[in-house]
C-alpha cells in the first residue's frame, strides 16, 4: 500500500508520539487500529508486521519500519515541514538522551502508575507495592528529564523536539490518575507540561481507548 499507513490504536503512547509528529508535519496518513489492551498485536496478522508483537508499525510507500525510535526520526527527516530534531549537537544529544531515558526507564515506571488505575489487568494486576515503586521511579525519571531540560522551554531547547513527543503521551495517561499530583510534583515539570498541552498536535491526538 502506498502513502503512509500507521498500525496501532490511539491509546498507545508510542503510537501517539508518531501521530503528534504527523500532525505537526501536516501529513496525510491512514491508521489501522491494533488494540494493545485487547491483545491484537499478538495476532498472526500483526506478528507478520512486527515479529515482537508491538506497535507502532509504519508503512511508507512500501517501506516498513518498526519501533518508534526508528519511525519518528525517519518521518522527521523525510516529511516536509518543520524539523523536530535540534540544530545544535548538544541539543540533539539532549533530545536523544530524553528519548533513551523514556524508553529505558520512563515507560515502565510511568505506565506502571497509569496501568494500576486505568488498565490493571494489562500490567498483571493492581499491586500496591508495585504502584509505590512505579511512583518513585516515575518521579526520578521526571526529575532527570527536567534537569536535562534546564532553563529551556522544552526538553531539548526552545522548540519542541522528538523528546517531547516521547514523553507527553505517557504523562497524559498519568494525568488521568489520582497519583498525578504526586508524580508531577517535580521542579520544572509544571511549566513544561503546560506548554506541551498547549501544542495543537497534542490537542489533536487525544486518544480514544477503542
Amino acid at each position: 500500500m502506498m502513502g503512509i499507513v500507521l498500525y496501532g490504536f490511539d491509546g498507545s503512547t508510542y503510537v501517539r508520539t508518531v501521530r503528534m509528529l504527523l500532525a505537526e508535519k501536516g501529513a496525510h496518513y491512514e491508521q489501522v487500529p491494533v488494540n494493545v489492551l485487547k491483545g491484537e498485536p499478538r495476532q498472526p496478522d500483526h506478528i507478520a508486521r512486527h515479529p515482537f508483537g508491538k506497535v507502532p508499525v509504519l508503512d511508507h510507500d512500501g517501506f516498513r519500519i518498526i519501533e518508534a525510535g526508528a519511525i519518528a526520526p525517519y518521518l522527521d527527516e523525510v516529511l516536509p515541514g518543520p524539523s523536530f530534531t535540534p540544530d545544535s549537537s548538544k541539543d540533539r544529544a539532549r533530545m536523544r538522551m530524553a528519548m533513551s531515558i523514556v524508553d529505558s526507564y520512563g515507560y515502565g515506571a510511568l505506565i506502571g502508575v497509569a496501568g494500576y488505575h486505568l488498565f490493571p489487568d494489562f500490567i498483571g494486576g493492581a499491586d500496591e507495592e508495585a504502584r509505590k515503586r512505579a511512583i518513585a521511579g516515575s518521579r526520578r525519571v521526571l526529575q532527570e528529564l527536567m534537569k536535562l531540560r534546564g532553563c529551556s522551554a522544552f526538553v531539548a531547547g526552545e522548540h519542541p523536539s522528538l523528546g517531547d513527543f516521547y514523553l507527553a503521551p505517557i504523562c497524559f495517561l498519568v494525568s488521568l490518575t489520582p497519583d498525578a499530583n504526586e508524580v508531577f510534583a517535580v521542579d520544572g515539570f509544571a511549566r513544561w507540561w503546560e506548554q506541551v498541552q498547549a501544542m495543537p498536535s497534542y490537542q489533536a491526538t487525544a486518544p480514544q481507548f477503542t
